[in-house]
């Protein structure tokens, strides 16, 4: 490789990652080189796919309760935390609810948003765990396409956020999305508690009647910018409506076939009741069911 192509690497690398971030976040832990952010998403990936389940192929399943209500109830706190931040700091004072650009300054507000979109982010790698839980218990039909492909793009998408446009009309999707993740992960620490506590969650449909709205919003929130000019990049709708969309109807396929009668009457089949999409749809699966169990494993959960 010659001086003139290494100049040139290094010029685009410079105006990429250093001219076009936001010098406020730009130096913060993980967020200057893509590298190490995409380094963790490799050894995620690497270790779901292959170090995993091999390290499990003769072992037993992982008992993880207390872990599991643990992990979950911190889950719980931080999604309160960028709740109440992401309302207070912008969304309930003074952002537009039509169009509302970055602060960029440093001030009390600006680098307040700022932060939140950095404790997101962080919280998107730490949901890496869901998976790597997954393996470890051998709930290997939760790993699926779709499920590999949220909790790899989602810390992608945020760590962008972070980089280059730290606040602004696109934190609302991370507000509604923390909201939804509150009582998610409430739900899922119940019912890691155990069968006596199962009784309690007959509300289970209702998350997912929460995800479509989650949807929805997002999708009509985002297209404004399709006619409202502030200054928010309006390119971001190229991947939020298409988004919106997809996950909307995934959401919307599986209630139907979890929920209706129309649905619950496919899922059974010569006497055996068969799990909804479980092997094509194992995000959403995995969003409403991740922590229950069997009768007879909660039972011996609970010995």
């Amino acid at each position: 490789m010659d001086n003139s192509t290494t100049s040139a690497i290094a010029k685009y690398w410079d105006y990429l990652f250093v001219k076009l971030a936001d010098e406020r976040t730009n130096e913060w832990p993980l967020i200057k080189s893509p590298f190490p952010g995409l380094t963790i998403i490799a050894l995620y990936l690497y270790f779901v796919n292959v170090a995993g389940p091999r390290f499990m192929k003769d072992r037993k399943p992982f008992q993880m309760k207390k872990t599991l209500i643990v992990y979950n109830f911190l889950q719980v706190l931080v999604s309160v935390y960028l709740f109440v931040e992401g309302m207070n700091g912008g969304w309930l004072r003074h952002y537009s609810w039509r169009c509302q650009p970055v602060d960029t300054s440093r001030s009390e507000f600006g680098m307040r948003e700022a932060r939140g979109c950095y404790v997101y982010f962080i919280a998107k790698l730490t949901e890496l765990l869901d998976t790597i839980f997954f393996v470890l218990r051998k709930k290997d039909n939760q790993v699926s396409f779709l499920h590999l492909y949220h909790h790899t793009v989602m810390p992608m998408i945020s760590w962008g956020c972070t980089k280059y446009f730290p606040g602004g009309h696109g934190t609302f999707i991370g507000v509604i999305n923390s909201f939804v993740h509150i009582v998610m992960y409430f739900y899922y620490m119940m019912a890691a508690m155990g069968p006596e506590f199962h009784k309690y969650l007959w509300w289970k449909h209702w998350i997912t009647n929460l995800q479509m709205i989650q949807f929805g919003m997002a999708f009509l929130h985002s297209a404004q910018l399709l006619y409202t000019d502030c200054g928010y990049p309006r390119w971001s709708v190229c991947f939020t409506l298409p988004n919106a969309i997809f996950f909307y109807m995934l959401f919307n396929d599986f209630y139907k076939k979890s929920y209706t009668k129309k649905g619950k009457g496919k899922k059974v089949a010569n006497g055996k009741i068969k799990q909804a999409n479980g092997k094509t749809n194992g995000h959403i699966v995995h969003d409403i069911n991740h922590n229950e169990t069997k009768p007879d494993e909660d039972k011996r959960k609970s010995e």
